[in-house]
Order: structure tokens, then C-alpha cells, then sequence
């Protein structure tokens, strides 16, 4: 395949397509100490060079302050600088052995499933997000990314041994996923009491970003409302004795914001490992209900698998109170997009449609407290859909 070495120069009239006008030279003029000088805390070479890919399967070399601008700009990509085989198993892997077709219809025990939803709470969520907030930033390449990654992790075993019984304790493991940069992915497992040796994966992203990433970022609707999302549907469901047929898996994922880097390592281990992925959704940032619209769950249907797709448009019409509304958001938009570049079935819920979601993203007014917009009752009903996702496709005897 044939690469293209983008020069910085020739990047606005590369990326003169996407509607969003900022450049790093414009954000520069506002900041102008926010790229220049060292950066106490931070590890990131603007200099380094990373191959990305475009929709159109163009891979283009660029630095790290071109990415920093191709993003301002509203293009999205993945960072395969070390992923570059991402996929090529896929195909050698489905024609050998079929994926397991999804039910017609849910399976579950409805009532079984509502008394877990019963047990979820706003009180996890807001405590939680509250201190994952209150890092400067969750940058990957941050101290304080790390340092925060750090704290999930040990809230993560501190849940587990508040909520899990000594017999399923047993069957989970947390461990972290580790990257060259220094922010870990965390996997937490609920092993499956069946043969079956198929995966259901959730997952949302811990990092954060700034449009320039040495300037705050609490992060709190990106991607801190998915991670404490599935992180309350953890501690409902293992509090709940959940022993699900298959392995039930829960990710939260390092350097989404960069180009999607820490799913797709993670991707890449399973495909190598011939990992029989199920289902994986991903959740990303459900807290926002824009003034003047309706609650809805936004539900995506590019870049997925429809089959699953369907599957969670019946278990939002079933367990959730707020309807769905169908969307698209492109290429590369979340950690789904790793898992279908990998061959795997994905799918995609997020707080609204595309074009009603949160518009603070990617800066320091991103927080909990920007508006009452910002909703933890809203988010409740995403740590719904995580809870009968993790119930429906993983399988439960009690169910």
C-alpha cells in the first residue's frame, strides 16, 4: 500500500472538506504558551511521527501536532501506526467458522433483569465522576492521565470487594492492559460458567483531551459519564451474584481521543489470540440532554453490526424509559470502531443523536456542573441498557 507523507503546511487544504474551521495556529493565536515551551506533566512529542488512516483507506504520515490539528478540524481517523494488521484475520476467521446469529427476540427473564435495574443508583455515578473529574486532565501521555487511571483501578477492586460475593470473586479478575505511553486499559472479566468460549465485551474510554491537549480537560461527559456508566452496571449486576453463561467483560479503554489507540491494541491481542468476541458495546458519553429536545438513547448505525444493533434497539424499547433515536457519527468516531476494523460485531449507544450531543467536548468546560443539561438521571438509563446488555447477550441461568 502505498503512504503519504502529509506535510504540515499542506494539512488545512487536506482536511479543507471538514466543517469545523479551527487550526493549531488559530488556537495557538488564543493560547500562545499552550505549544510552545515544555510542559511539566506531559510526555508527548509534538514532533513524533504516527501513521493514520482515513475513511477512504488513505494512510497518511503525519506528526503529532498535525493530528492535534486533523482532529480540530473535525477529521476522524485511527492512529495504526502499531495496528497496521489490524483485521487480517478477520476474514480467514469467518469463513472457517460462522458467528453465532443473535435471538429474534430477548431471551431474558424481564423480571430478573428489572430487579437489577431496581438496585442502580445516581449516587455510584456522581461520586464517581466527581473525582475523575477533578484530574486536570486524563490525557494519555499526562502524569495525571496516569494518576487517574490509577485511581479507576483501585475503585474498580474497591467495588468488587464491597459488592461480590467470596464465590464470584472467584470468577473475576481485573488486571490492566499495559501501553507504551503509560496509561493502561483496564479489563475487568466475569468468566462464564458455560463451555462456551464467546465474549461479551462493554466498554467506554477513560482518557480526555483538550482541542490542545496540554490545557485542562476534565472530561466529564467525555468519556467520564460511559466509564462510571458501565462502572455502575458492574457493581449492580456482580452485587446482584450475576454468574453469566458466557465471560462478560468490561473495558475501559486509554487513548481513545488520539485515534483510538488503546481499543485497538486490545483488538489486536484478541485477534491474535482468536478471541471469540460475541458482542461488544460501546459507551460513549451518555450524561447530555440538550435544552429544548427530549431524553432519548441515541443508537448508531454506521460503522456497527446491524444484527446486533437490533438487539439493543429492543432492550432500549424494553428496560429503558427514554426511546431511541437512530444516528450516524463516521468513521473512527469511538471504541467500536477498533472492534469492527478487527472483524468483530460492534455496537454504539450514546446520549442522543449526533447532532444533539454535548458541544463542550474537548475543552475545560466540559464538567458536571457546566449546565442542567448535564443529567445523572439521564445517564442512569445508559447504565440500564449496560445492564441488561451484560444480561441478555452474556446469559444468565437465573435469568
Amino acid at each position: 500500500m502505498k503512504f503519504v507523507a502529509l506535510h504540515y503546511c499542506l494539512l488545512p487544504l487536506a482536511f479543507e472538506a471538514f466543517a469545523n474551521p479551527i487550526t493549531v495556529q488559530e488556537l495557538g493565536s488564543q493560547y500562545p504558551l499552550a505549544l510552545s515551551g515544555q510542559h511539566p506533566g506531559f510526555s508527548l512529542n509534538l514532533n513524533d511521527r504516527r501513521l493514520v488512516q482515513f475513511e477512504d483507506a488513505s494512510q497518511v504520515w503525519m506528526t503529532e501536532l498535525e493530528k492535534i490539528e486533523a482532529k480540530a478540524r473535525g477529521a476522524r481517523f485511527f492512529d495504526i501506526t502499531d495496528t497496521r494488521d489490524l483485521g487480517s484475520a478477520a476474514v480467514s476467521r469467518l469463513s472457517t467458522a460462522s458467528a453465532s446469529p443473535y435471538p429474534a427476540a430477548l431471551t431474558a427473564n424481564t423480571t430478573v433483569v428489572r430487579t437489577v435495574l431496581k438496585t442502580l443508583s445516581t449516587e455510584g455515578p456522581e461520586a464517581n465522576l466527581e473525582k475523575f473529574t477533578s484530574y486536570r486532565t486524563r490525557y494519555y501521555r499526562s502524569d495525571t492521565g496516569r494518576e487517574s487511571q490509577q485511581w479507576l483501578l483501585s475503585r474498580i477492586f474497591q467495588i468488587t470487594a464491597e459488592s461480590a460475593s467470596p464465590k464470584l470473586r472467584d470468577s473475576i479478575s481485573i488486571k490492566e492492559f499495559p501501553h507504551s505511553w503509560g496509561q493502561a486499559s483496564i479489563i475487568t472479566r466475569i468468566t462464564g460458567t458455560s463451555d462456551s468460549d464467546e465474549v461479551v465485551i462493554l466498554g467506554a474510554h477513560l482518557d480526555s483531551t483538550n482541542l490542545i491537549p496540554f490545557l485542562p480537560a476534565p472530561g466529564a461527559d467525555d468519556d467520564g459519564s460511559g466509564s462510571v456508566t458501565i462502572l455502575e452496571a458492574y457493581r449492580a449486576l456482580i452485587s446482584a451474584g450475576f454468574q453469566p453463561n458466557k465471560t462478560v467483560e468490561f473495558h475501559w479503554y486509554s487513548a481513545e481521543e488520539p485515534g483510538l489507540l488503546g481499543s485497538q491494541a486490545i483488538a489486536k491481542a484478541y485477534e491474535a489470540a482468536a478471541t471469540n468476541v460475541y458482542a461488544m458495546l460501546q459507551l460513549d458519553m451518555t450524561a447530555w440532554v440538550k435544552a429544548g429536545t427530549h431524553p432519548e438513547a441515541g443508537i448508531f448505525t454506521d460503522f456497527v453490526d446491524p444484527g446486533l444493533t437490533n438487539v439493543l434497539k429492543k432492550l432500549v424499547d424494553e428496560y429503558l424509559d427514554i426511546p431511541y433515536v437512530e444516528s450516524k457519527c463516521g468513521y473512527a468516531c469511538s471504541d467500536h470502531g477498533s472492534w469492527t476494523r478487527a472483524g468483530y460485531r460492534s455496537s454504539f449507544a450514546m446520549e442522543s443523536s449526533f447532532e444533539n450531543s454535548n458541544g463542550h467536548i474537548h475543552s475545560s468546560q466540559d464538567r458536571i456542573d457546566i449546565s442542567p443539561e448535564f443529567s445523572f438521571i439521564h445517564l442512569l438509563e445508559f447504565a440500564k441498557l449496560a445492564t441488561a446488555f451484560a444480561i441478555e447477550l452474556g446469559g444468565w441461568e437465573k435469568a
